[in-house]
């Protein structure tokens, strides 16, 4: 099965905790093939997979010599002759740390010159988010920043559905509107929204009423587990299986999508 997710929302709102739980759970069928892509400068999505510390990560951005003999420039560069679409076919295999099902790729920053600086890491991490949305037959699930600055607009209009996590608080549901146009502005065309540490009944009238636009996937509520996860440094839900049913039911619409 081939579909393509990205994740974006205000920092805090558990965009990567939802990011952990959606993979892990895709990954229960033998079947399908999944990619978790932490894209966010601020990246903790090992630590909701199971990943453990002390098996170290190196950000794709970080890979200098690898970055070097593919596009044939130094990183840290800017400027010069650099091959603007480099070979990555086989990162996401070989550079990809691997638990239950769900193979894990950091993207890491670019260090200097912007998030839209013309150099030769910002070449190799957009080639590959390229290579990973139009040419992978996998279920990849992205976890963008708000910017989705990885996402160029060659690749933007194939994927499937920017979801956006909110939670029944003002901040995060204005930051959907914002978050919505930079999608749009970069040919996104299915733009959703998730409620996370929805209490009850009221929690999801409000965010139903703020967000009558978009249309919302679904609600994940509070729960014991995940905020002693968080707080621990540890995936919720050692058995995935064990996680609420509201999950499942976002991913069996996730998978009507194709």
């Amino acid at each position: 099965m081939s579909l393509k997710i990205a994740i974006g929302g205000k920092g805090g709102v558990g965009k990567t905790t939802v990011t952990a739980l959606l993979a892990r759970c895709l990954a229960i069928d033998p079947n399908n093939k999944v990619i978790a892509i932490d894209a966010d400068p601020v990246a903790n999505l090992a630590a909701g997979l199971g990943i453990s510390e002390d098996q170290p990560i190196t950000p794709i951005s970080q890979l200098t010599e690898l970055i070097a003999e593919r596009t044939g420039a130094k990183p840290g560069t800017m400027g010069g002759f650099f091959t603007l679409n480099p070979k990555v076919d086989d990162i996401p295999d070989r550079f990809s740390s691997e638990k239950d099902g769900v193979k894990l790729l950091v993207m890491g920053t670019v260090q200097s010159g912007g998030s839209g600086c013309i150099c030769p890491e910002s070449t190799i991490l957009k080639a590959l988010m390229n290579h990973l949305v139009l040419f992978r037959d996998d279920i990849v699930i992205m976890d963008m920043e708000a910017g989705v600055e990885h996402l160029g607009r060659a690749t933007s209009a194939s994927v499937d559905a920017l979801i956006i996590v909110v939670n029944p608080g003002a901040r995060s549901m204005a930051a959907a509107d914002k978050i919505r146009k930079l999608g749009r502005d970069i040919g996104i065309k299915n733009i959703i929204i998730l409620g996370n540490r929805v209490n009850n009944e009221d929690d999801r009238e409000l965010i139903r009423s703020s967000l009558g636009s978009f249309e919302i996937l679904g609600f994940l509520p509070e729960h014991e587990e995940i905020v002693a996860a968080d707080r621990g440094a540890r995936r919720a839900f050692d058995d995935i299986r064990e996680a609420p049913g509201e999950l499942f039911e976002i991913v069996e619409k996730l998978t009507a999508m194709k």
